[in-house]
């Protein structure tokens, strides 16, 4: 198709910026007002028709935060299409930008919108079913912090919006969605509801911490037979195994989707607390300074790799390790270069003649030797510590540099509320109410199955008794 056309007689279709999971999106410009949008094209051939479906459904969500406002819907020559608003890079786009892991700060702040954002979804009475982090794109400019979900195509009414009657449980349902990413109960063809949207989304932050998934990367003759052998290693992998050495509240998150029935509403506030609570726990400042802010300084200043202590600083998170990394780099590239100035001073100080007919030149050599070898070591430990001083100072520049960027973009999307706020006290309450019943329950639970022991225990000793008293009346007659 060629790029010098306009659609809807205004807007002049520009470069490929991406695809999803039904047409491609491209670059547009508004002539009129020179402002940037996006434009999904499909082609009216297409053997199952998305688009009108999906700009259906952005009409639907209008007006709530974190979703593109529908420009236009129409057909221009042999395709269907649709403009929304320019976004920024997806989710994965940045973690690939950021070597493709996520601090536990930057996938609580994530998570929090995130949480958000499908609840309005479902809000207003539909599931997205592709929950992946292609769906979820930055803003761009003064809400480039804003996350926002995308792609509809998948998308389901699960529940009628007048009566909000849900939707019947059925079986033997096909995988819809991202199989990386889907629940377990759509892999056992469950009809999909609110559980399952809240499922991937867990998936997801996992795979931001974690860097992958453990089904990933797995091998299948065919499709369906891969499918299968995902859906096996995520009903093999415990909660606790996927989110080993990563803060406790993942687990409760997984605990929780996967504990709730089929047509019930989840509690998206409490799982909002839960990560806030986390987030206060560790002390860290609500400042939107993510990951890829810190890298974007660091490039844009010339830092070609990243400092982990002041990516640490500012993002929150603990970088001892890889601080303590980056010096031993440091020290050995030292080491490495004055073993290198000895060998050359070793070289320069061998005698040209036999060691036997220079024998006072070649101790005078190995003097000179020795008096460069420690002047080398000495200038490699000056330029250790010059080093050092050169490296905190840099991570204190980018920490403070980053702070500064976050803080810029702030305002558009509000922190969450303060603690203490009377909400935060109520929802504090309901999930220390929540923990304690679980606590009474296993509670309950343990006296339960101590009590049982304790009876198997009786019912053993009171046979081995009867059968000693039996023996003994056998011996007795004898």
């Amino acid at each position: 198709m060629a790029l010098d056309i306009l659609i809807a007689g205004k807007y002049r279709l520009g470069r490929k910026l991406g695809g999803g999971s039904f047409g491609e999106i491209f670059l547009g410009t508004n002539l009129q007002t020179g402002e940037e949008v996006g434009i999904k094209l499909e082609s009216i051939k297409a053997r199952h028709p998305q688009l009108l479906y999906e700009s259906k459904l952005y009409k639907i969500l209008q007006g709530g935060a974190g979703i593109p406002s529908l420009r236009w819907y129409g057909i221009e020559g042999e395709y269907n299409v649709m403009v929304i608003d320019l976004l920024g890079p997806s989710l994965e786009d940045l973690f690939n930008f950021c070597g493709r892991k996520f601090t536990v700060k930057t996938v609580l702040m994530l998570a929090d919108q995130m949480i958000s954002r499908v609840e309005y979804v479902h809000s207003r009475s539909f599931i997205h079913r592709d929950i992946k982090p292609d769906n979820f794109l930055m803003g761009l400019g003064k809400r480039a912090n804003q996350v926002n979900i995308i792609d509809f195509g998948l998308a389901k009414k699960y529940r009628d919006p007048r009566t909000h009657v849900h939707i019947p449980y059925v079986e033997n349902k096909n995988l819809t969605g991202t199989a990386r990413y889907a629940s377990v109960n759509t892999h056992l063809g469950i009809e999909q509801s609110r559980r399952d949207d809240l499922e991937s989304l867990g998936y997801v932050f996992l795979y931001f911490l974690r860097g992958s998934l453990p089904w990933q990367g797995l091998q299948a003759a065919t499709k369906k037979q891969k499918y299968e052998k995902i859906s096996e290693k995520k009903m093999r992998t415990p909660f606790e195994s996927l989110c080993k050495g990563f803060p406790q509240e993942f687990v409760l998150y997984f605990q929780y989707v996967r504990s709730l029935r089929f047509d019930e509403k989840p509690d998206y506030a409490f799982l909002r607390r839960m990560f806030r609570d986390l987030f206060a726990k560790e002390g860290w400042n609500w400042d939107y300074v993510f990951d890829w802010t810190i890298l974007k300084y660091q490039r844009a200043n010339g830092i070609e790799r990243p400092l982990p202590a002041a990516a640490g600083a500012a993002a929150g998170a603990g970088a001892g390790g890889a601080d303590a990394r980056a010096q031993a780099e440091g020290y050995e590239r030292l080491r490495t270069r004055a073993a290198a100035t000895a060998a050359t001073a070793a070289t320069a100080g061998q005698p040209s003649q036999a060691p036997g007919q220079q024998q006072p030149q070649a101790s005078s050599s190995r003097q000179q030797l020795t008096q460069q070898q420690a002047a080398s070591a000495s200038a490699a430990v000056t330029q250790q510590q010059r080093g050092q001083q050169q490296l905190v100072a840099a991570q204190q520049a980018a920490a403070a540099a980053a702070a500064a960027v976050g803080q810029q973009y702030a305002l558009p999307y509000p922190s969450p509320p303060p603690l203490g706020s009377s909400s935060q006290q109520q929802q504090q309450q309901q999930y220390a109410q929540q923990q304690l019943a679980a606590q009474q329950q296993a509670a309950v639970a343990a006296a339960a199955a101590a009590a049982t022991a304790q009876q198997q225990q009786q019912q053993q000793e009171e046979k081995k008794s009867r059968a000693s008293r039996a023996f003994a009346s056998l011996f007795s007659r004898r």
